[in-house]
């Protein structure tokens, strides 16, 4: 699906009886548009950068603290994991470590009650989600999940990478990978999105400008990055570009504005796209998506 130019939305456009716009096409002195991103190639910048932040981006040291160590192999969580630590239950190397911010190093061996544990796998598992799964690990009124449609994709525990709500469909990234987890939702680092988004009635033009230029919600302003109609599409079809991971940003934002969205389809995460990848599907990521994740 390709995206029209985004400094065409704010020229005027002439809508039809049938709710139809024209299109918006590149021309020489346009800027980048939606549909000339590359899936991996590079990260594409449209707009504002996402606000900066004093909290220091998580490094990827090989050393990791061994609560986490725990949490990771799936011997439980870190908060029970500092109980059994400060209980003396763990070992590295024969001996009984204590110390809450002890660092387990490659090739330490690690033992909890005499058995030895090893470090899970990092596993990076992306799902194209249908509609009517919520995300969360386990629901206590028996609603499906995401975890449902991944649960064969690896033996490990992964977990969603931020959510997508019960209606919405499109791209959600699962891994046990913690520190790229932190990483794409650090609020200096928040990965940027693109959403199809299909409404009730046609999006006026003035609208598109008005959400491009900024709004104000009742948890402070919002504007997209990059946002235009989709080409091919009525005016009810817009393309958005968001790197905020408020709940529900971009379902709120056209609510402010009168409308109510039909179908909201997340079709880009970061570098990642749906390509070749349907409905309801999931597949691992390639050494190189991850490596460029990790990057950028």
């Amino acid at each position: 699906m390709g995206y029209s130019n985004k400094k065409s939305a704010s020229q005027k456009s002439k809508t039809n009886s049938a709710g139809k716009s024209k299109s918006f096409s590149k021309n020489k002195k346009s800027k980048p548009s939606f549909k000339s991103q590359k899936p991996a190639g590079g990260r594409p910048h449209f707009g504002n950068k996402a606000p900066k932040s004093k909290e220091p981006l998580p490094s990827f040291s090989n050393e990791v603290r061994l609560n986490k160590f725990l949490s990771n192999a799936g011997i439980c969580s870190r908060r029970e994991a500092d109980v059994l630590i400060e209980t003396g239950v763990v070992s590295i190397n024969g001996k009984i470590v204590t110390e809450m911010g002890y660092k387990v190093k490659p090739g330490d061996k690690v033992q909890y009650d005499g058995e030895t544990i090893n470090a899970e796998t990092k596993r990076y598992v992306l799902l194209n989600k249908p509609k009517d799964f919520i995300t969360t690990m386990d629901d206590p009124w028996g609603r499906k999940t995401v975890m449902g449609l991944v649960m064969k994709a690896c033996k490990e525990r992964v977990y969603p990478v931020g959510r997508l709500d019960r209606d919405t469909t499109g791209l959600l990234l699962f891994t046990n990978d913690g520190d790229l987890a932190k990483k794409l939702t650090h609020p200096r680092h928040k990965a940027s999105k693109i959403y199809h988004v299909h409404t009730d009635k046609p999006v006026s033009v003035e609208h598109i400008k008005q959400i491009e230029a900024g709004i104000h919600l009742e948890d402070g302003e919002i504007k997209a990055d990059n946002i235009s109609y989709v080409e091919g599409k009525t005016s009810r079809d817009v393309g958005i570009e968001i790197h905020s991971g408020k709940n529900r940003i971009v379902r709120r934002i056209f609510e402010h504005l009168g409308y109510t969205v039909v179908k909201l389809d997340r079709v880009k995460f970061h570098s990642l796209t749906k390509k070749d990848l349907p409905r309801g599907k999931y597949r691992h990521l390639t050494e190189q998506e991850v490596a460029f994740l990790k990057m950028s």
